[in-house]
């Protein structure tokens, strides 16, 4: 495929993506809301204290993909009450939102035709990201923390993407390895509270007050 082709691809599945996570979002409940941005040191008491859209992002992606230990997650429940058509992009995009890994990437390299190749930090793999926002804007070196789908032969970023320096990443980890009784960074990656880990960390360093949320959010309906 020409980079032309990819991208129109990209913008059609990325518009499907959206569209899924608002609809998850929109079945959720407040006190959902409010728990997960008590997580994030963003409520006091009743209220959300959330004061940007890159804040409120971060809620938004714990309450759709994150869930109380024995209890389904806003995602799953949305793709079992909508009947899509089985192998259309909306089916195909649904299922890879719902697969999605959440970890640390650093940019390797621009792709040969479109988009970058990113490596998972802990799970240690290249994989072809295609995301217009970060293409434009990042260099080689920037380790970022995020979701990942694949919808397609390339991934993409499902909601925020929060980028870290070096010496932050080495605190995070040190301290979530020990805090969660991980030894191994894969598991460390598949542990739903790793990520409210990094956004809280995010947070607390000042690193949101500096991020320009350029794609789409999921918005309530």
């Amino acid at each position: 495929m020409q980079q032309r082709d990819i991208l129109e691809h990209y913008r059609h599945l990325r518009e499907i993506s959206t569209r899924h996570q608002s609809a998850a979002l929109a079945r959720l409940a407040e006190p959902t809301l409010l728990e997960q941005a008590k997580h994030l040191g963003l409520a006091y008491r009743r209220a959300l204290i959330a004061d940007s859209e890159e804040e409120m992002t971060l809620i938004f992606d714990l309450a759709i993909h994150s869930a109380k230990p024995g209890r389904s997650r806003a995602i799953d429940r949305y793709a079992k009450a909508t009947a899509l058509s089985p192998g259309s992009d909306e089916a195909n995009a649904l299922d890879a939102i719902r697969h999605a890994q959440f970890s640390l990437w650093r940019i390797e390299s621009h792709h040969e035709t479109a988009g970058l190749v990113v490596k998972d930090v802990l799970r240690d793999n290249e994989t072809w990201l295609v995301d217009e926002s970060l293409t434009d804007s990042a260099e080689p070196g920037l380790t970022f923390a995020a979701r990942l789908c694949w919808p397609a032969a390339f991934a993409m970023t499902c909601g925020v993407v929060v980028p870290l320096d070096a010496e932050l990443v080495e605190d995070i980890l040190i301290d979530n390895m020990a805090l969660q009784h991980h030894t191994d960074l894969k598991r460390l990656a598949d542990d739903p509270r790793f990520a409210a880990a990094i956004y809280r960390s995010a947070l607390d360093a000042g690193i949101m007050e500096h991020v320009a949320f350029r794609e789409p959010a999921p918005a309530i309906a």
